[in-house]
């Protein structure tokens, strides 16, 4: 079970890094001293709460093929 755990703190690393940069190139696009109404703005909440579940939905498939191709082998192993 190690490698699904491996992959997931991979995966989370991967996610944290993205919105990381994302934050901060948002944070330099904006001239100082502009701001943008809300009314304009993306619900940033919604955009982010809808990303983490694909990536959650693709760990969740990575690890589903990985427990399959395990059981897999130890029952060819096993016969």
């Amino acid at each position: 079970m190690a490698p699904v755990r491996s992959e997931a703190r991979l995966g989370l690393l991967l996610l944290s890094a993205l919105s990381l940069l994302s934050a901060g190139l948002v944070a330099a696009a904006q001239d100082p001293g502009t701001a943008i109404p809300a009314e304009s703005r993306p619900c940033v909440d919604c955009h982010a709460f809808e990303f983490m579940q694909r990536a959650l939905q693709d760990l969740k498939k990575t690890a589903y093929s990985l427990d399959t191709r395990k059981l897999f082998k130890a029952s060819l192993q096993t016969a």
